[in-house]
């Protein structure tokens, strides 16, 4: 019993390793690149009973700062319930790849898992393994490095260490990046603690120092000033004077921020462009599963509103994805947790602005997973990404 936690703790550590050095700045190609096929590895070649041990360990390193946000509704107590969750759901998961101890059958399951997003939930990409490494997060490259694990087993004596020379094949030997939008683009991060972001007593603070960003932007000659997701936070279209005032600005510069926006009774997640006075409203299209809407039938999402959320209703997602042209370049609008999705990327996406509040979830390693996924993203799509966040994570990625 010792053995099968300890190798499973071993696997969950090695899977995860990448998401840590990363988070603390360590980013070295060859490094994560063996401990990449190292944790495949595992997964491969453990026991069964480990395997499952180590789907339980990575669903807590990976996804234990989910519960973090409900300390906000007045649950504090449920953060630790709701990693174990995590934890818990991981092993179900994982235990898929434990039906057999055959590796191919193995490698055929790992690689399907790569398409499965439980809840609708998908931020464990198997691919992000590669992203700081010397391996291309393309799926044929992923399959290349299941087949020299494959290939390992069934080859005879020194013969399987041939299997290795595959793994090459799968380096991404002349890296692309795409090129930066041609404007002059001021991405804003904000540093609000989501435990006094929504307050009442905090609004006309917060928007007019959302307005100093703004015409600090101006005074520098930007073209456009990106704010992050819900940075206004309130309904702005039921505040006239703040649309007014940002109309106003907008003829000196494009104006890209986040707010809330109610419509026949039905709460959106928004982006506003405002441009040359006029108004463009972008609603999101992906919610967060179990932040957003709670991805459940009826009666079991109304119980779950009702004790945990005080009886609010999800929000409602826009039917299509929002393109903007400034200045006459082409921007696909995403926020947070649609950014790393695939179906907004759908299209002719050459550059994306994307917002996010990662405040919920502070301190933690989400801001860093967020960045790895919206890497590799970028790299599969060949999108240059303009992020702009609340407490962390502002950047280009391309």
């Amino acid at each position: 019993m010792l053995k099968t936690i300890l190798l499973g703790t071993l696997s969950a550590t090695i899977f995860s390793a990448s998401l840590y050095l990363s988070y603390f700045g360590i980013e070295i190609k060859l490094l994560n690149t063996i401990l990449a096929v190292f944790a495949f590895y595992t997964l491969l070649y453990f026991p069964k009973k480990s395997v499952v041990v180590a789907g339980f360990f990575i669903g807590l390193l990976w996804f234990y700062w989910i519960g973090f946000s409900f300390k906000y509704y007045n649950m504090g107590f449920m953060s630790p319930i709701i990693s174990l969750s995590y934890g818990v759901l991981y092993a179900l998961v994982f235990s898929t790849i434990a039906i057999s101890n055959k590796i191919y059958i193995r490698a055929m399951v790992v690689f399907l898992l790569s398409y499965f997003a439980p809840f609708d939930w998908n931020w464990l990409q198997m691919q992000l393994l590669f992203v700081h490494s010397y391996i291309g997060v393309f799926k044929y490259q992923f399959i290349l490095v299941l087949l020299s694990l494959v290939l390992f087993n069934y080859l005879k004596n020194s013969y399987k260490y041939l299997a290795f020379l595959i793994i090459p094949l799968a380096f991404e030997l002349t890296p692309y990046h795409q090129q930066k939008a041609p404007l002059k683009i001021k991405l804003i991060q904000t540093h609000v603690k989501q435990s006094e972001k929504w307050l009442p007593q905090n609004r006309v603070f917060l928007t007019m120092q959302n307005l100093r960003y703004i015409q600090k932007a101006i005074k520098n000659r930007y073209d456009l000033v990106v704010l992050p997701e819900s940075t206004f936070p309130y309904f702005m279209n039921h505040n006239p004077q703040v649309i007014k005032k940002l109309q106003e600005l907008s003829k000196h510069i494009t104006i890209l921020t986040g707010s809330l926006y109610e419509q026949n009774k039905k709460n959106y997640n928004v982006s506003y462009l405002f441009q040359d006075g006029k108004i463009t409203i972008a609603k999101k299209v992906i919610l967060v599963p179990f932040g957003e809407y709670i991805p459940l039938p009826k009666f079991l999402k109304d119980i779950v509103n009702n004790y945990f959320f005080n009886g609010e209703e999800d929000f409602t997602p826009a039917k299509h994805t929002t393109d903007f042209i400034i200045k006459g370049v082409k921007f696909r609008n995403a926020i947070c947790y649609e950014a790393t999705t695939q179906r907004l990327f759908q299209g002719d996406v050459k550059y994306m602005l994307a917002i996010s509040n990662n405040a919920w979830f502070e301190p933690s390693i989400e801001p860093t997973l967020q960045k790895l996924l919206l890497e590799f993203y970028a790299k599969i799509n060949g999108t240059t990404i303009y992020h702009s966040a609340n407490w962390a994570g502002t950047g280009v990625i391309r």
